[in-house]
């Protein structure tokens, strides 16, 4: 009786499965799983190599190839900011024609206007922002210019007792605030001495 004959299978087969991207390198059959930059002009299209092919690519690019050096400096100041415009310190930005910079710093007043967000236009006006550290410091006590020590003192234990974090079941917003006040008066305090 003859023997059946047994058709012998490799393991490992050098070719990609069906619908599987093979290496665009020529004579390869392996796949393509590593992509590279077809060229520096259009980075966003992408030849498909094997781990070989790719290394091999990579070793040979070159960005800068076939730029003089003006051209060179010039792709190297564009990539420390992102490729977006910039304009020097100190000088108007130019907008386009199209857009008049006077409709859009008013735009943006009306955007960032402090009554837009109160919710009415009845809002009280803000007070103005301290200047000096006591005025700062001031203004954290809800005090004025002009205030005595005795007055400073009291409007301290009123607001330890309001803001302790004891008496607000240790509320971290109380605690931070009640830091503010104490280093506040502390600096109050000091001010007083010196003077």
């Amino acid at each position: 009786m003859a023997r059946p004959r047994t058709r012998l299978v490799p393991r490992y087969t050098a070719r990609p499965a069906p619908g599987v991207r093979h290496c665009d390198a020529t004579g390869c059959g392996q796949v393509g799983e590593f992509r590279a930059p077809r060229s520096r002009d259009n980075l966003t299209e992408y030849y498909w190599f094997c781990l070989d092919h790719v290394r091999a690519y990579n070793a040979a690019w070159d960005y800068y190839k076939g730029m003089n050096a003006e051209e060179i400096e010039a792709a190297r100041r564009a990539d420390l900011v992102g490729w977006r415009p910039t304009w020097p310190l100190g000088t108007q930005r130019r907008y386009p024609d199209h857009i008049d910079s006077e409709h859009l710093r008013a735009a943006f007043s009306r955007l960032f206007d402090e009554d837009m967000f109160a919710g009415h236009q009845d809002a009280p006006p803000r007070a103005p922002k301290p200047v000096t550290p006591e005025e700062e410091a001031l203004a954290v006590m809800d005090l004025e210019v002009g205030v005595t020590q005795d007055e400073i003192k009291a409007r301290y234990k009123e607001l330890v007792k309001l803001h302790h974090p004891d008496a607000n079941g240790g509320d971290k917003a109380a605690e931070e605030r009640l830091k503010s006040i104490n280093q506040a008066y502390t600096f109050l305090k000091a001010q007083a001495q010196n003077d």
